[in-house]
């Protein structure tokens, strides 16, 4: 069977993660060009938008890379128009199953590698013909399941005989090792390529992830079943507080509406920071490349030198 690295024509098996308002071309095309797997995320993007993204991403990496969609946009079908037009060839999903347009991804050569947050549902996706699953535990910045990588991650790669991406929580060498350990065939980060030099935040919000400590990040969103992972702030604190009140839904709705897009453009009290618990490690702001090399590095230092003594 194919690695992951061969099946998509890749150098290492990293996939940076799909951010909205954050994953564009800047970061999808240096980590690409690092080579790893650089990630548009079209969530909140208009058609033109996109393809402005994807052009641009052309021009600065003759390298894979890969545009993410949600497929509960309400424009999913012209952000499919645009990605058959322009010849993606890789793309993730999430929100929802792709299996209504899988006939049309797979008859233009599209790779298709769903985020999936439980076993059930990977079986589905492969079941459907993904090329890989991207099992992402609730660590993660963003919209999270239930299950923690640890858990999520050896159940979801005995369940499939596909590729197994691990995401949620990893942001070292050490959590690369451990997810082969589990299994996995390749990992995703997301925060860790936040502090990456090439991406399009302003740098108060790189330093206010930098500066978070462990315990600084938390879930809103239960109420509501669309639970999110953020970083601590004025209005994450307020949404928490209504959560506990019992406030309708539509109050919790217009109290964060936007604050992904206010996010990032600098705004890190009231918008929403979308960063998961590893913002507790990571430090440093640094180009995509040294992200990655270092990542490696240490990965291969910690497995040669792992001792069991039992």
């Amino acid at each position: 069977m194919q690695t992951i690295s061969e099946c998509l024509g890749i150098r290492y098996p990293i996939f940076q993660g799909a951010m909205a308002q954050v994953s564009r071309y800047p970061l999808a095309a240096a980590v690409s060009n690092a080579g790893g797997l650089g990630i548009i995320a079209s969530g909140g993007m208009a058609k033109d938008e996109l393809r402005e993204e994807i052009i641009q991403c052309k021009k600065h990496t003759s390298k894979p890379f890969a545009v993410n969609l949600m497929l509960m946009a309400p424009n999913l079908d012209e952000l499919i128009e645009v990605i058959l037009d322009e010849k993606v060839k890789i793309i993730t999903t999430g929100a929802g199953t792709p299996k209504k347009y899988m006939p049309t991804f797979k008859q233009a050569g599209i790779k298709v590698i769903p985020v999936v947050p439980n076993a059930h549902i990977a079986k589905k996706m492969e079941a459907i013909g993904a090329s890989a699953v991207v099992a992402e535990g609730s660590e993660a910045g963003g919209h999270i399941g239930e299950l923690s990588t640890m858990v999520l991650l050896p159940q979801v790669v005995e369940a499939v005989t596909i590729p197994v991406i691990a995401a949620g929580g990893i942001a070292t060498g050490k959590g690369v090792a451990a997810a082969y350990a589990l299994g996995a065939q390749g990992i995703q980060m997301g925060t860790a390529f936040m502090l990456a030099e090439e991406c399009p935040i302003p740098l108060n919000v790189k330093k206010f992830i930098a500066e978070a400590g462990e315990l600084d990040t938390v879930v809103t969103g239960r109420y509501t079943g669309a639970p999110v992972r953020s970083l601590k702030n004025k209005m994450i604190q307020q949404y928490a507080q209504w959560e506990k009140e019992g406030v309708s839904r539509e109050k919790l709705e217009e109290l964060t509406l936007g604050s992904a897009r206010k996010a990032s453009k600098g705004d890190i009290e009231n918008g929403s920071v979308m960063a998961g618990q590893v913002s507790g490690v990571v430090h440093d702001i640094k180009p995509a490349k040294e992200i990655i090399e270092t990542v490696l590095s240490e990965a291969r230092q910690t497995v040669a030198h792992l001792t069991l003594n039992f």
